[in-house]
């Protein structure tokens, strides 16, 4: 069940509408080209951690975009030799998701569209291109790219999404409490703060 629509109610628009404003880059966002680094060491998209993860590596770019990297491993297979069309979308939504750290909201995916336009081999490094769009309330307006083999490379995947800007106590009352009290204990200060500002 979606957290945005209950059930029986029309999709969520992925256009913003018209009195949507700009999205505007936080002043102490990380400078364009700096590594965004894996913001929960377990997480499926970005966790070091996370043995069959996707280990996709963000960079923040110009604005409120970022650009990342993922190279498909024979785990991410769906048909023979082909990465499987979720874990596709996994490395779109996982992008998508760090736009948020660019202006400082935390924030979680409530809808996201996929179109696949070209088959992506085992051992592709997929080059993703994401910005934000618009912004409107708690309504975050987003898109992304990715490319095989290159930034300049043929587009295989797109993706429109709308991301819905949440407090912290989203995660700390509906994560598993192993995982919610592990995090919180963390030593790190800094991996303790970012493992609950993303949650693609």
């Amino acid at each position: 069940m979606s957290a945005v629509n209950p059930p029986g109610s029309p999709k969520t628009s992925l256009v913003p509408p018209q009195d949507a404003v700009a999205p505007v880059r936080h002043p102490d966002a990380p400078a364009p080209g700096s590594p965004l680094g894996a913001h929960y060491r377990m997480c499926f998209g970005c966790g070091e951690d996370q043995q069959h993860g996707l280990h996709l590596k963000a960079w923040a770019g110009e604005g409120v975009s970022v650009t990342a990297r993922f190279t498909v491993k024979p785990a991410h297979q769906g048909a023979p030799g082909l990465a499987h069309g979720g874990i596709l979308t996994s490395a779109l939504d996982e992008t998508l998701g760090s736009l948020n750290w660019l202006m400082h909201i935390i924030a979680v995916t409530g809808r996201l569209e996929t179109d696949f336009l070209l088959p992506v081999p085992v051992g592709t490094e997929l080059h993703i291109e994401a910005w934000a769009t618009a912004v409107h309330g708690r309504k975050i307006y987003c898109t992304a790219t990715g490319r095989m083999g290159g930034p300049g490379g043929p587009v295989a995947v797109r993706a429109d999404a709308l991301f819905i800007e949440v407090q912290v106590e989203h995660f700390i009352e509906n994560g598993r409490e192993e995982e919610i009290h592990a995090a919180m204990e963390d030593p790190d200060q800094v991996r303790r703060a970012r493992a609950f500002e993303v949650n693609p």
